[in-house]
């Protein structure tokens, strides 16, 4: 695995250094083709994180021996087949909105008797780090593929979940004074050779993006969840780093999720 990480790290490079020489389009042109050329899920090294996360939903673990398997992601128990397109959404039984992390970690205490702190403290993998939460987002987000997000506005609590979000990404704050709207809220912004997709209205950049999340970073070398995406782009623009599972980003997610409404899922996918 490490292996074929350099060797997609090193061609990433090549096609940076090409990317001086180009126009920003053909620049743009090779980085698309590269990313199709390393997209087959044979070569995806994300798929690994899959098959771990569906040994994980089965596992009977915790003080109470249970597996996940009865866990109520919003199709009933244990069905996980377009669950992830279709949250964050309320659970009448927690009483809350959640996105699928803070559910996993809801379906962890309560079925399992997991020491969830455990979980929560590796729930970023890294060197000698594994994510039990990385992998089974990975593996229940799979089930939604070919799928279209559809963002539950029904109770009034999911409602008011989107209006907060709305307000998250426009807010200024930090000490760069920096919003997520500071990036996302203009076509044509970008980062060096990195596109910044345009998340102010329902459009293709908010689809191509939120549909290719969870996505296995070759920079990282992890499969990394969207938990991780919100929490390093405040931990850049200097804000005050959010709590795990926490329900602004949560709040955050619903936003995205419905400016991305109509695209089509498809992860893990595989990013620099």
């Amino acid at each position: 695995m490490k292996r074929l990480s350099v060797a997609i790290l090193a061609t990433a490079i090549g096609f940076g250094a090409a990317g001086i020489a180009l126009g920003q389009s053909e620049s743009e042109k090779e980085i698309e083709r590269y990313r199709e050329m390393i997209n087959d899920p044979m070569a995806n090294p994300g798929y690994l994180w899959v098959d771990k996360g569906e040994a994980l939903w089965s596992e009977k673990r915790g003080s109470k021996a249970a597996s996940l398997e009865v866990c109520n992601l919003g199709k009933g128990a244990g069905k996980l087949e377009g669950a992830f397109a279709e949250m964050p959404r309320y659970f009448a039984d927690a009483d809350r909105v959640m996105d699928l992390e803070q559910r996993l970690l809801w379906c962890m205490d309560k079925i399992q008797g997991v020491d969830t702190a455990d979980v929560v403290k590796r729930r970023f993998g890294g060197p000698g780090v594994e994510s039990d939460m990385q992998a089974l987002v990975a593996f229940i987000a799979n089930k939604s593929n070919g799928m279209s997000y559809k963002l539950p506005l029904a109770h009034a609590k999911e409602q008011e979940m989107l209006s907060v979000g709305k307000a998250l990404f426009d807010r200024r704050a930090g000490q760069m004074d920096f919003s997520c709207a500071t990036c996302h809220a203009d076509e044509g912004k970008r980062i060096r050779l990195q596109g910044l997709p345009d998340f102010s209205k329902p459009g293709k950049e908010a689809k191509a993006t939120m549909d290719s999340w969870p996505t296995y970073r070759v920079s990282q070398s992890q499969l990394r969840t969207m938990q991780h995406r919100l929490w390093d782009c405040y931990r850049q623009m200097r804000h005050p780093v959010p709590e795990y599972g926490s329900d602004g980003i949560t709040a955050l997610t619903s936003y995205l999720v419905k400016m991305a409404e109509g695209g089509e899922i498809n992860v893990p996918s595989i990013k620099r």
